[in-house]
């Protein structure tokens, strides 16, 4: 394809919540209640971020970063003008305690995404002796919504252990077994004491599948913003939230996991392996969700990358390959930047 535009406007906010209520309007499928709430009046040095290893915004002091760091920035404010939506990422690369990202700390829908943290938190509750993960829980037709193709698989023996269960939530994005599994461990609002419990303060689940694709307007519910769940992820996948074989469970599941393979994971260079657990939400009068988190692995026992990427663009009735080319094209200005190269637009193979 023809190369990235090289003009990174500054989208326009929503200035009304009007536009869900009319819909058709291409504000009002990029849910405009959120925008709203989250936008309208945000400086421009929230949208992005440059940071060290503190995290910290650094606003004016932008001109004094590397220039790598301020392409990068300016790579991905552009793939989010490219694809004609809405964008927030968080990169970091643990080699170094370096962080980019672009709305860091605007808030995103989970969608599937969640399902990752749910089942860190049920091999955590196994950890401390709370859970038993052969437990059988029962499963019934009234469960099944699509995809659940596990729970579906299993319907002729009427249980499934929490093992299975979790790992379906993570491999499969399966929703009867993430429903199923959230009650055992304590509804919604368990999954997020969890993340309160792992020092992550934003993130937040307020009900089951498929009513938590969306974000209520004028609240916060089953949204996250980029940077607390980069900073999750890297707490469940790298760090010590898990003991040592169930953190190495987690990893399997999620190198398991296929649905990410023309998202983030798609632009890995030979060598590398990647970990991740996408999302997807799709839904007239709000527009489409295509979201991924991911632990990008260097051949070389170098730190790995960190990303939660979230993409908002308006509805359409399937999957778009160019909103998952976005994400890929996130994942090569993350390989870029780690590398300290030097972007080339051309290269992402988006327009406008």
């Amino acid at each position: 394809m023809a190369s990235l535009t090289a003009r990174h406007r500054r989208p326009s906010p929503s200035t009304a919540c009007r536009g869900c209520e009319r819909g058709g309007s291409r504000q009002a499928q990029l849910s405009c209640c959120e925008r709203a709430r989250t936008q309208a009046d945000a400086p421009m040095n929230r949208r992005y971020f440059l940071c060290g290893a503190g995290l910290g915004l650094i606003g004016a002091r932008a001109a004094a970063t590397p220039s790598y760091d301020r392409e990068a920035v300016a790579a991905l404010r552009g793939v989010e003008s490219a694809v004609g939506g809405r964008l927030g990422v968080l990169i970091r690369d643990t080699a170094t305690g370096r962080s980019i990202g672009w709305r860091p700390r605007e808030r995103f829908c989970h969608c599937s995404t969640f399902k990752l943290s749910l089942a860190a938190m049920a091999l955590r509750e196994s950890d401390a002796r709370r859970l038993d993960l052969a437990e059988r829980l029962a499963i019934a037709p009234a469960d099944i919504l699509e995809p659940s193709p596990v729970v579906a698989s299993h319907m002729a023996a009427g249980r499934m252990s929490i093992l299975a269960l979790a790992r379906a939530s993570q491999v499969a994005s399966d929703n009867a077994a993430a429903n199923i599994l959230m009650r055992r461990l304590g509804g919604p609002a368990a999954l997020t004491r969890f993340w309160r419990g792992i020092g992550d303060g934003t993130s937040r689940i307020d009900g089951y599948e498929p009513d938590i694709n969306v974000i209520p307007p004028g609240t916060g519910e089953n949204s996250t913003t980029p940077e607390a769940m980069a900073r999750s992820l890297e707490r469940m996948v790298l760090g010590d939230v898990l003991a040592p074989s169930s953190r190495k469970l987690l990893r399997d599941w999620m190198a398991e996991t296929v649905s990410g393979a023309r998202r983030l994971r798609a632009a890995l260079p030979p060598g590398w392996s990647g970990l991740d657990k996408t999302g997807t939400g799709m839904r007239p009068g709000v527009g489409n969700k295509t979201n991924d988190l991911a632990v990008l692995l260097p051949p070389d026992g170098r730190g790995p990358l960190v990303i939660a990427a979230y993409l908002e663009t308006p509805f359409a009735a399937q999957v778009r390959p160019r909103d998952e080319a976005a994400l890929k094209a996130v994942g090569d200005i993350a390989l870029t930047w780690s590398r300290r190269r030097k972007l080339s637009p051309s290269a992402l193979g988006l327009t406008r």
